[in-house]
C-alpha cells in the first residue's frame, strides 16, 4: 500500500481508539449516555451525508428501508448503547481490547447466519484463542465486582453486535457506496437518541474538554475516521483496510495508560495479544472464495 494509504489507516486506527477516551471525558462530566451517542452520530452524519449524496447513495438506501434500519440498530444504535454504558465501570484501554473480538464472534454467528463465512482450520483454532483471551480479561481485570463483570460483558455483546453487521452489510448492500452505508446508520442512529438525550439533558453547562470530547468523538472517531477507512476500502479492498482492526485496541491501550492513568498489567498485554491474534487467524483462515467485510468499529 501506498504511504497514504498507511497514513489513512494508522489515523483511523488512532481516531477510532480514541472514541473510548473521548467517551469516558463526556461521563465524567456528567453528560448522559444518550447525549453522548446523539452528539456523536449527529455529528458523524454531519460529516458523512453529503458525501453520502454526493456519491449518489441516497436511492439506493431508499430502495433497502428494512435492512438499512436493521444495519443502523446493529452496527450504531445498540453497540454505540453498550460500549458508552459499560465504559461507566470497565477502563477505556479494556473496552478497545474487548471491542477487538469482533471476527472471533463473525466465525461465531457465521454458521447460522451466512455459511459461506463458516471458519475452518485455523479459523476454528484462532476463535478458541481469541475466548482464551477474553477468558483471561474477565478474569484478571473484570473480576473485581458485579459492576466491572457487567460492562465488560456490555462491552461483549457490542462486538457480537458490531459481527451481526458485518453480515447484514454483506447481505443487504452489495453494490451500495460504503460513505451512503455509514451516512445512514447514523442518520437513523441520531433519530432513535434524539428524544432520550433531549430528556436527560445536564443540569449545568459541559466544560469546554467535554464539548472538545464530543466533537472529536462525533466529527473525527464517527465522521472523519469512517470517510479515511472506507477511501482506503476503496484503493486497496476490504482484506487490507481490515488492518485497522488490529490497530486500534493499541491505541485504545496507549491512551487509557497515558492519558488516563489507567493500569497496564500482564495478563491485559495477555488477554490483547491473544484476542488480536485470534481474530486475525479467524478473520483470515476464511474458506477459499469467502470475501472479506470490512469491520464496524466504534
Amino acid at each position: 500500500m501506498s504511504a497514504r494509504a498507511w497514513s489513512n489507516l494508522a489515523l483511523t486506527a488512532a481516531l477510532w481508539g480514541a472514541s473510548y477516551l473521548f467517551i469516558k471525558v463526556a461521563l465524567d462530566d456528567d453528560v448522559s449516555e444518550a447525549g453522548i451517542i446523539f452528539s456523536r452520530t449527529l455529528l458523524g452524519a454531519v460529516v458523512l451525508v453529503p458525501l453520502a449524496v454526493r456519491a449518489g447513495a441516497v436511492p439506493a438506501l431508499l430502495a433497502r428501508p428494512g435492512w438499512t434500519v436493521a444495519l443502523a440498530v446493529t452496527q450504531v444504535v445498540v453497540p454505540f448503547a453498550l460500549i458508552t454504558w459499560g465504559e461507566n465501570h470497565v477502563p477505556t484501554s479494556l473496552a478497545g481490547i474487548l471491542v477487538a473480538a469482533v471476527p472471533i464472534f463473525v466465525a461465531l454467528v457465521a454458521p447460522w447466519l451466512d455459511a459461506d463465512e463458516r471458519s475452518t482450520g485455523w479459523g476454528l483454532v484462532g476463535v478458541l484463542v481469541g475466548m482464551a483471551g477474553v477468558v483471561l480479561l474477565f478474569g484478571a481485570d473484570l473480576g473485581g465486582g458485579g459492576e466491572e463483570l457487567a460492562g465488560g460483558l456490555m462491552i461483549l455483546a457490542a462486538a457480537l453486535s458490531y459481527a451481526v453487521a458485518v453480515l447484514i452489510v454483506k447481505r443487504g448492500f452489495t453494490g451500495v457506496p460504503p460513505v451512503g452505508v455509514a451516512a445512514s446508520t447514523m442518520v437513523v442512529s441520531a433519530a432513535v437518541w434524539l428524544l432520550p438525550a433531549l430528556v436527560t439533558l445536564p443540569d449545568h453547562a459541559p466544560a469546554a474538554k467535554t464539548v472538545g470530547a464530543l466533537v472529536a468523538l462525533g466529527a473525527g472517531g464517527t465522521g472523519l475516521a469512517f470517510l479515511l477507512f472506507y477511501a482506503v476500502i476503496a484503493e486497496f479492498g476490504p482484506a487490507r483496510a481490515s488492518i485497522v482492526t488490529y490497530l486500534a485496541p493499541a491505541f485504545a491501550v496507549l491512551y487509557g495508560v497515558t492519558l488516563l492513568d489507567e493500569t497496564l498489567g500482564a495478563s491485559t498485554v495477555a488477554g490483547l495479544a491473544l484476542i488480536l491474534g485470534g481474530s486475525w487467524l479467524a478473520a483470515s483462515a476464511r474458506p477459499a472464495g469467502a470475501p472479506n467485510t470490512a469491520p464496524t468499529r466504534s
